[in-house]
């Protein structure tokens, strides 16, 4: 499945998606535990994105993430590691996915996992900063086809921005990332 290449008008259909993809993935994961949360851009209501629902499996543990792991390979994914920002753990879509969806595994309460939320929920209560946000994926749209990573890092100055608004990494002393060009979340 190739990636939607659109910054896109929000559409009421994401939570469903998410639900959808949710009730997938919760069957895979058994009795492991878990919480399943939407986040990124798809989970903002009235906020512009890319069709892509983002979706953190969240453990209690370090300790539970290799199950967690397993459990989602078994499924079809493909584990691809940090992809560059530590504490999540990243994964490629099996080829019949109903919806493209980012997928990682965090552990509650770790940076990544802090810093989805609290972006996520900033912008669903700054309308402002909501569409600032939205503006500068608009303007950054051009380059989903040619170039993904320059569209992820035109975003990072705004997005840390808003996360040290919220209180979040660069407050902690950065986004964390390891290399550049790192996806984030929306």
């Amino acid at each position: 499945m190739i990636a939607p290449a659109e910054v896109v008008a929000y559409d009421p259909r994401w939570p469903l998606w998410f639900a959808e993809i949710a009730a997938v993935l919760e069957a895979h994961l058994g009795d492991l535990p878990h919480v399943i949360e939407h986040v990124g851009s798809t989970a903002v209501p009235d906020l512009a994105a890319k069709p892509i629902i983002d979706l953190d499996i969240v453990v209690p543990s370090a300790e539970l993430v290799p199950a967690a792991v397993e459990r989602l390979v078994a499924a079809g994914y493909q584990h691809e590691g940090d992809a560059g920002i530590p504490g999540r753990e990243a994964f490629g879509l099996p080829p019949d996915v109903a919806y493209y969806h980012h997928l990682y595994v965090v552990v509650e309460g770790n940076r990544a996992h802090q810093d989805h939320v609290l972006l996520r929920d900033h912008l669903r209560a700054d309308a402002v900063d909501r569409e600032r946000y939205a503006a500068r994926k608009r303007e950054l749209a051009y380059l989903l086809t040619t170039d993904r990573t320059a569209y992820v890092d035109g975003k990072g100055a705004l997005v840390e921005e808003l996360l040290a608004k919220a209180g979040g990494s660069r407050a902690a002393g950065g986004s964390g990332r390891t290399a550049p060009g790192a996806p984030s979340a929306g």
